[in-house]
Formats: structure tokens, C-alpha cells, sequence
């Protein structure tokens, strides 16, 4: 079964704004509670196209394989991301004009099959069991700290 979860926050800046901070991959360990680095080894068009993100939560740490997959300024920045080579999730971050700003929705679907879930337990440990509930916390954590940072300027 594949899960699928958003959460949103309007952020008082202009959409072109938050996709330039969203699409700069390696500023993500700012935001995110999980991702502590992000290494870009490939670009297009100015723009990263495939990126390693290093995890942590507790003692367990990992890494993941990410495909840019939709690279839109000002409305959409997606990738997919990858564990030896198995699918695991795909995330977005879709952008809205919004009163006083711009609308931010942050999206993860799970796209694990049974060999990225075993592996995630090996990795994550009890993560990866409560993955979804882990991911929207997550998510909140992320959209409030990149809404303190883009507003403070």
C-alpha cells in the first residue's frame, strides 16, 4: 500500500524565492530534522538533477540516492529518492501564490517495495516501521523552520 502524505504553510515571500531555497538541495539540512547533508554530483541546466542525502534520526544514520525528477522555478521542485538502487520515496515541494506570499506544499509517497522496507529497518531501525508518522512531523518541522528563515531574510 503506498503512502501518501502533505502538509502546507504559507510563507511571506514570492514563489521564485522559496524554489530557489527548496532547489538548493544542500541548504535542506537547515530545515529538515533528518537530513544533515546533501551532496550535489550531477546538474542541469544550472540546477541539481542527481544528489546523495545523508539522514540521521537518533543513532541510526543513512544515506539515499536522489533523482531530480520536476524542476519548475516558482512552482515545483521534486525528486525521487533511492537506496541501492530500489525506489523509497518521492518528494515535492509545490509552490502557490498565496496572500501575502506563497502557498508551500510539501509531498512524500512511499515507493518502497519489500527490499527498500527491509533495508530501511536495517538502516532506520524502528524508523522505518512508523515512517509515515515519522515523515509528517517531519515535514511540519521543515516547512515552519524554512518559513522562519525565508521571512527573517
Amino acid at each position: 500500500m503506498t503512502a501518501e502524505l502533505a502538509e502546507r504553510i504559507t510563507v511571506g515571500v514570492a514563489p521564485a524565492d522559496v524554489y530557489r531555497a527548496v532547489s538548493d538541495v544542500k541548504q535542506m539540512a537547515r530545515w529538515s530534522p533528518e537530513c544533515f547533508a546533501a551532496l550535489v554530483w550531477s546538474r542541469r541546466d544550472g540546477e541539481p538533477a542527481r544528489f546523495v542525502g545523508l539522514n540521521r534520526r537518533g543513532p541510526w544514520v543513512w544515506f539515499t540516492t536522489c533523482q531530480v525528477v520536476t524542476a519548475r522555478p516558482g512552482e515545483e521542485f521534486a525528486f525521487d529518492v533511492t537506496t541501492f538502487g530500489m525506489p523509497v520515496s518521492r518528494w515535492s515541494y509545490r509552490l502557490a501564490p498565496a496572500a501575502g506570499g506563497t502557498e508551500v506544499t510539501e509531498g512524500w509517497r512511499d515507493q518502497r517495495g519489500r527490499g527498500a522496507q527491509v533495508l530501511g529497518r536495517i538502516f532506520t531501525g524502528k524508523a522505518a516501521a512508523n515512517r509515515a508518522e515519522l515523515n509528517r512531523d517531519g515535514m511540519r518541522a521543515t516547512l515552519a523552520r524554512l518559513k522562519r528563515e525565508l521571512e527573517a531574510g
